[in-house]
């Protein structure tokens, strides 16, 4: 049971892990524009999860499913001198919020200290475990 409960801890932090850097290139390039008028910018990007069940040992765990794109607008904002202005002056800014993000971030941070929690309780049911059996 607890080597279960290791299992999906385990996967829990594989996938917050992930989170986390799709979240930190998000924010990197929060102001990554295009170089030259009507390119697109750099387009945030988005990771979902999905439940997986491990046949070997039976344990329903997570994976991430799918790495993908956020397809909502880019923010387009007035700046004639900039190399990747358009015509009428405007410039393409990632669909990126930094808000969103940082939101991101905090719970996936709280997912991951969940899942570091589960493990040390496990170790310590194990180690327990392990003291009772050697008496």
């Amino acid at each position: 049971m607890a080597n279960d409960a290791l299992q999906i801890a385990a996967a829990g932090m594989q996938v917050q892990r992930e989170r986390m850097r799709v979240i930190a290139e998000n924010i990197a390039n929060a102001d990554s524009t295009a170089t030259t008028p009507g390119a697109d910018p750099y387009r945030r990007k988005t990771v979902t999860f999905q439940n997986v069940l491990d046949r070997e040992t039976g344990v329903d765990t997570v994976k991430v499913g799918k790495r993908g794109y956020d397809m909502t607008s880019f923010i387009k904002k007035y700046d004639p001198s900039h190399p990747a202005a358009d015509a009428q002056g405007y410039v393409m800014y990632p669909n990126v919020n930094p808000i969103i993000e940082m939101t991101d971030m905090r719970d996936a941070r709280f997912a991951y200290e969940a899942n570091i929690n589960v493990v040390e309780i496990s170790k310590s049911i194990m180690n327990q475990t392990l003291a009772l059996l050697n008496k």
